[in-house]
């Protein structure tokens, strides 16, 4: 009890009125363009490290299949492209437009909104793992393929 009271006692500030109020997290415009970054790198990454591999199995269908140029564009199609995916593309995107605007100065206020920093940042970790959901449900439909 009493150590919960030092930390509430270290957590309150007395404000130039002379009122008590909670101590507010510092944070900076770079903290706000660190998340932007961060978002960035993680969906590069995620291409990097999944497009080769994906790509291959695409020609692997392609030769297992016997289909021409044109046959592989039609009929690989719904392994890139179904509601599924699209579903998870819109999502990415109205993740993508939160932080990068909010990522902004922190909404482009004077004074950075370190609340909205915690959002931002989880709003990236959503984007990332809506961006491996997409990848994982690809890679498992080019592989129901592949098994055919």
């Amino acid at each position: 009890m009493r150590a919960g009271l030092v930390m509430l006692a270290a957590l309150l500030i007395a404000s130039p009125a002379g009122r008590w109020a909670v101590a507010q997290p510092k944070c900076s415009k770079a903290d706000f363009e660190s998340v932007v970054d961060e978002a960035g790198d993680a969906l590069r990454g995620l291409a990097q490290q999944n497009t080769p591999p994906f790509q291959a199995k695409l020609r692997q269908l392609k030769t297992k299949r016997g289909w021409s140029d044109e046959q592989f564009l039609a009929e690989a199609e719904p392994l890139v492209r179904d509601e599924t995916i699209a579903a998870l593309d819109r999502k990415s995107d109205e993740l993508v437009s939160r932080i990068t605007s909010a990522g902004q100065w922190g909404g482009g206020k004077e004074a950075p909104d370190c609340a909205l920093l915690a959002s931002l940042r989880a709003s990236m970790a959503t984007l990332v793992e809506t961006q491996k959901a997409k990848w994982a449900y690809m890679f498992d439909k080019i592989e129901n393929e592949l098994h055919k």
